[in-house]
Parts: structure tokens; C-alpha cells; sequence
């Protein structure tokens, strides 16, 4: 099969970073099968416009904030939904799949619980490990934003989880 640079650069490009782009998803989103086909949605989006994108200095931020967008997208139709549901069904307890420990059910249901700046900024930065630069290239805020999002999403993290466990979450991060 014959590429054409424009092919072997998207190519290349999905090969380098359609994992990390995955992950993200499902940091945002808390959804393992959804993250894929927010990982494939935001390639498909970035491949439409990548005569343009592989000219920007930085076509992985772009990336990174169509998946924070479509997260957002996902996360707002799921409250709709969930909404509309209670309406008609009391919920149940979710069912886990996998052999997430207690801790990292925690961090998710607390994850959850924050505002869609405060954990795009919380994951971006801490699970991901970006600057404060690229964060707020990603999420399309300015880096003073990222940084107060930031703080105040660790905060209400521990908050929610106790001081000690939110310390831990982040390699390097000391209680206060």
C-alpha cells in the first residue's frame, strides 16, 4: 500500500498517540468502551482537517482538546439520560468490571464528583503529567485557569477523599 506524506504522517501521528488519547478519554469520562470511540472520533476529526493540523506547532494539544470536548459532549448527554431514566427507574448499584481496587474506585467516584474544568485540568496535569502549558493549549484555557482549576480541584478532592489519600494520588505531591 502506497502512502502519500499526508497518509504516513496521520499514521504515524495515530500510532504515537491513539493510546494516550484513549486514556484520556476514559480519565474524563470513567468509561473504558467509550474511550476508544472518543479516541477514533477525535483521530477521525483531526484526520478531516490534517492538511491544516500538520502545519500547527502542536497537533497533539488540538487532539487533546477534541477529546476533552467530545468527554464533555459524552458526559452532558449521560446526565440528560440519566436524568430522564430516574424519572421512570430507581438506579441500582453500578457493576465493576475488572480488578480495580477500592482506591482507584474511590479516585473515580471522586473524579466524578468534580465539575468537567476541575478533572480535565486535575487529569491533564497529574495522571497525564502535562504542563500547565499544554493543559491549558489542550482545554483551550489560558495557563492562569489551569492553575487555579487545578488547585481547586485537588482541594475538593481532598475533601472528598481525606487529605492523605488525595496526597497520594499524585507522585511528588506532599499533604499540606
Amino acid at each position: 500500500m502506497v502512502l502519500d506524506d499526508a497518509s504516513g504522517e496521520f499514521h504515524e501521528f495515530f500510532e504515537r498517540h491513539y493510546a494516550e488519547l484513549a486514556r484520556l478519554a476514559h480519565l474524563l469520562t470513567g468509561e473504558t468502551d467509550a474511550a476508544d470511540d472518543l479516541a477514533a472520533d477525535a483521530l477521525v476529526a483531526l484526520w478531516q482537517r490534517w492538511d491544516r493540523l500538520r502545519q500547527a506547532d502542536n497537533p497533539l494539544a488540538y487532539a487533546r482538546g477534541v477529546v476533552a470536548n467530545l468527554a464533555r459532549g459524552r458526559i452532558r448527554s449521560a446526565v440528560r439520560e440519566r436524568r430522564r431514566i430516574t424519572l421512570f427507574w430507581s438506579r441500582g448499584p453500578e457493576k465493576v468490571d475488572g480488578p480495580d481496587t477500592a482506591a482507584v474506585l474511590d479516585v473515580r467516584a471522586a473524579l466524578a464528583r468534580l465539575p468537567f474544568r476541575k478533572r480535565a485540568c486535575v487529569v491533564l496535569r497529574h495522571a497525564l503529567d502535562l504542563s500547565e502549558k499544554d493543559t491549558a493549549v489542550a482545554l483551550g484555557i489560558s495557563v492562569g485557569t489551569v492553575k487555579s482549576q487545578t488547585s481547586k480541584g485537588m482541594a475538593e478532592l481532598e475533601r472528598i477523599l481525606g487529605a492523605r489519600a488525595a496526597g497520594d494520588l499524585v507522585p511528588g505531591r506532599r499533604n499540606r
